[in-house]
């Protein structure tokens, strides 16, 4: 399975709002297949060249549902912050926030989708540090990852799009650059 920006679905797809269901355990080969390939777009979306030619948008991590399929799983590809020629990725089944902080975080210029074509300005609140729990496909096993900055804020844009819920849900429809003097921000 190849995933291109012809197989997202948008935010106009009532699809997009439809809560994704748990995974069974171990993976079946089409669950499998669909997210390797899920990383895969995510790994070469990063590459301007290959981006490019294959008609990807850049993203930092997506989500099951956004090709369609309401299932429990998400990939992530982020840039490791010890190294910075080297990436952080996670193929991740079932994953669930197990804690969080009361401090907030947000992205001071607002957050993207790749199922979002237009332009939603605004800060969209998150926990400043969280833990999730899940199965890795990249590591092969149970894991809980503690994510701060803008790992966490990445995470819990992919495990809400579980939920049906997009990143503009979250944006203060009367005060969209409001901001919150004790959040972190990026």
């Amino acid at each position: 399975m190849k995933i291109t920006l012809d197989t997202i679905i948008s935010d106009h797809d009532p699809k997009i709002r439809e809560k994704s269901e748990k995974v069974a355990l171990p993976l079946s080969a089409e669950d499998r297949q669909l997210l390797e390939a899920m990383l895969t777009y995510v790994r070469d979306s990063q590459d301007e060249e290959i981006a490019q030619r294959e008609n990807l948008r850049p993203a930092v991590g997506i989500a099951a549902i956004q090709v369609g399929v309401p299932k429990q799983m998400l990939a992530v590809v982020y840039p490791d912050p010890d190294n910075e020629e080297e990436n952080i990725e996670f193929a991740l089944v079932n994953p669930k926030i197990i804690s969080e902080s009361v401090q907030n975080s947000y992205l001071d210029s607002g957050e993207g989708c790749l199922s979002v074509l237009e332009e939603h300005e605004g800060h969209s609140f998150r926990h400043a540090r969280i833990k999730v729990r899940a199965y890795d496909l990249v590591r092969d096993q149970d894991i809980t990852i503690s994510a701060k900055g803008f790992l966490a804020i990445c995470l819990q844009h992919e495990i809400d799009h579980l939920s049906g819920i997009l990143f503009y849900d979250r944006i203060d429809r009367n005060d969209p650059w409001k901001t919150d003097p004790e959040a972190e921000v990026y």
